[in-house]
């Protein structure tokens, strides 16, 4: 099982490739290290799966009724949304024009170990999604991590 933390300022290359940064690489499941899904996020960002966490929200979404419209209109949007990439042999990562317009990314983009996925940021946008207030924070953390 993969297990992503922290924070990472990256930089894409003219050709929008990002260079995962050695401690992520090293947390992908060896299965599958060159294959990644890259898919749109609901904030203006982008989520990175390592292939075999992916399958578990696959099967998730898959088992959604085509006959239920609601069921229907997530499957068709989320699977809308992904793409797979692959690492190149310099451990890159070429994102899809596509996803980079998305969330607004250029040159630089920040990366955020989310357990079992990585976020990819526009600075930015990260910044506008940041809690500032330590009480709130407390508070967060209090309603859903508090036993």
């Amino acid at each position: 099982m993969a297990f992503f933390t922290s924070e990472y300022e990256c930089k894409l290359d003219t050709k929008g490739r990002l260079v995962l940064p050695a401690k992520i690489k090293s947390s992908l499941p060896e299965v599958s290290t060159h294959e990644l899904i890259i898919r749109k996020g609901f904030e203006q960002n982008l989520i990175l799966y390592p292939m075999l966490e992916y399958k578990k929200i696959h099967a998730k979404i898959a088992a959604l009724s085509e006959f239920n419209a609601e069921q229907r209109k997530l499957k068709r949007n989320f699977f809308r949304s992904i793409q797979q990439v692959d690492l190149d042999s310099a451990g890159r990562l070429l994102i899809p024009k596509q996803m980079l317009a998305h969330a607004g990314l250029d040159k630089e983009l920040i990366l955020i170990g989310m357990g079992n996925y990585i976020e990819m940021w526009n600075p930015q946008h990260f910044e506008e999604h940041q809690i500032d207030d330590s009480e709130e924070y407390s508070a967060l953390a209090q309603k859903y991590l508090d036993e």
